[in-house]
């Protein structure tokens, strides 16, 4: 196979390159060594899940089983300590107002999710590898840098989530430093799980998801909120009485929810089911019990979010920090001075929910709080390590062992979050954490607009392109999801009240939108603006194939 030094898109293909399979749904090749391996190459798929046969089956239960696994990893992302402090200040602060917000975030999520699974899917590789072989070298390492910082931004919401729940399990005896340290640790430990087999790593996943759905559970049957409440605030897209506080809240939960390295892993993990991709009805089955099982996953996700806005709706929304304190006071809290006495309104993060909630209902709510916590930002935190691998091998194509590139990805990300923990106190990390929401939401587009583009252009998906429906659809969510995010960055930075920050955001905001001008560029020649394709690198021109291909199953 022919392609252009700097990893142009391919204009060929052949049944075999190096020993690697390609296929006639993709003109770009999937990533071979410059050298011959006599091992094969150590990631997460030296292990393929095979799919059972059906005969003429239209659905099959076996076949959901043997597709379950990456939805669920991919979902944890919506559960990170990052998702669950957006919801309970959105219960606290806005009580059941909000909750359509998260519905329908989540369903925005699920739409992108399964753009991200049919590239995968279809190509064979993921998203990183594809940006990879279709931008310029600058445009690419620009790429890797702006996913690398969204990546270390929501690992340290997470390893610090972890070292709060320490904490608080403790009483206080585990510093936060020293529970990031802890959760380094254990992270490095539960990463080789799937030496051990690759469907007994996707079980703990599973076991990690029901502890967070049992806790948070056990807090909503605890508190009992109002249902009709509840299912008013769901399904009436209102917000009676809100003002500036609850539309920054609502602005915050779709930077919560919709993660940019989540696109990146999920384009990867649905690698890990053995699907011949020369197999037209294969690879449109796949799709099919993929975009199920990313169903069925969020939805969990979207439940268990939900029990947390409702707890802290229900007991918490317009309390005043005077009657927490006392009541903190009464059941002879440790934590009362955490809430001065005045009669603001009460504000919380993960490490205030927990003691307000053991004030309010006894320690055991405060432990099972923090069992919870420490589930979701463990289990984040992996799929956190695993997105920086697949981003990195994808952009750089390293071809490392497996301990340096695992050492590697957790070292860019955990250094930062060490420091913080030393020099920061648990009881005052809300300011850094909004800092992290705002950096998360501005590195959105550099995952939203190339998978929409790559997704688009049949030379890459062939007939799993992106249709005119998909493409305007799938075009204006991007572009909405983008302007929310904006707007919670501009309402961050002009909050800052400095002239100095105010010009260097400026000069980085000229850069900024000049690079996404180029990815949306690409993006609209994809999507079949043909008036604008002047040496753009991606093409709608269908690719050039070998004549001896395989012929698609009936």
């Amino acid at each position: 196979m022919k392609a252009e030094q700097d990893g142009d898109l391919l204009e060929e293909d052949s049944p075999q390159e190096n020993g690697v399979q390609t296929n006639q749904y993709s003109s770009i090749s999937p990533p071979a060594s410059p050298v011959a391996q006599d091992e094969p190459f150590s990631t997460y798929f030296e292990e393929k899940v095979a799919i059972p046969e059906s005969v003429n089956q239209v659905f099959s239960f076996r076949k959901l089983w043997a597709f379950t696994g990456p939805g669920f990893l991919m979902s944890i992302a919506y559960l990170d300590p990052g998702n669950i402090e957006s919801d309970l200040q959105s219960g606290a602060k806005a009580g059941f107002k909000l909750l359509w917000v998260l519905l329908g975030a989540t369903i925005i999520g699920l739409l992108l999710q399964r753009l991200a699974a049919r590239l995968g899917v279809v190509t064979g590789m993921h998203l990183a590898e594809v940006c990879n072989r279709h931008y310029p070298t600058v445009p690419r390492i620009i790429l890797w840098l702006m996913v690398e910082l969204a990546i270390i931004g929501s690992d340290m919401q997470e390893v610090i989530g972890c070292a709060i729940a320490l904490n608080l399990l403790s009483v206080g005896r585990i510093p936060l430093w020293a529970g990031v340290l802890i959760t380094i640790t254990d992270t490095f430990v539960f990463l080789f799980l799937d030496k051990y087999g690759l469907r007994k790593l996707e079980a703990f996943f599973g076991f990690l998801i029901t502890v967070m759905a049992l806790s948070f559970g056990y807090e909503y049957v605890l508190v009992k909120p109002d249902q009709g409440e509840l299912l008013k605030g769901m399904f009436l897209p209102y917000c009676a009485g809100c003002g500036p506080v609850q539309l920054e809240q609502a602005v915050g939960i779709v930077g919560a929810v919709i993660m940019p390295h989540n696109i990146y892993l999920h384009s990867a993990l649905v690698k890990s089911r053995d699907v011949d991709r020369r197999n037209k009805k294969e690879v449109k089955e796949a799709n099919k019990y993929f975009f199920i099982e990313s169903t069925i996953a969020l939805f969990i996700s979207f439940l268990i979010n939900v029990f947390v806005v409702a707890v802290f709706a229900e007991a918490f929304y317009n309390k005043t920090n005077m009657e927490v304190n006392a009541l903190c006071n009464a059941s002879g809290s440790p934590h009362t001075n955490l809430f001065p006495v005045n009669n603001s309104t009460l504000e919380v993060d993960i490490y205030k929910g927990g003691v307000v909630l053991g004030c309010f209902f006894g320690p055991a709510a405060l432990y099972i709080w923090a069992i919870g916590i420490l589930a979701a930002g463990q289990s984040s935190t992996m799929t956190g390590t695993y997105s920086g691998q697949f981003v990195m091998e994808g952009f750089l194509n390293l071809r490392w062992s497996r301990f340096a590139r695992v050492l590697l990805t957790r070292s860019i990300a955990i250094t930062p979050t060490l420091l913080v923990a030393i020099f920061q106190d648990v009881q005052h990390l809300t300011g850094m954490n909004d800092f992290l929401n705002v950096l998360q939401s501005m590195q959105l587009p550099f995952a939203l607009i190339p998978i929409l583009t790559f997704t688009s252009l049949t030379s890459i998906m062939n007939d799993f392109a992106n249709k005119l429906v998909w493409k305007i659809s799938g075009g204006i969510v991007i572009l909405v999801v983008c302007a929310i995010n904006m707007y919670f960055v501009v309402v961050y930075v002009t909050s800052l009240n400095s002239v100095l920050l105010y010009v260097l955001s400026a000069l980085l905001s000229v850069a900024y939108l000049c690079f996404v001008g180029y990815l949306a560029w690409h993006c609209l020649v994809a999507l079949g603006v043909s008036c604008l394709d002047f040496g753009s690198r991606v093409s709608n021109r269908p690719a050039v194939f070998l004549e001896q291909q395989s012929e698609y199953d009936s």
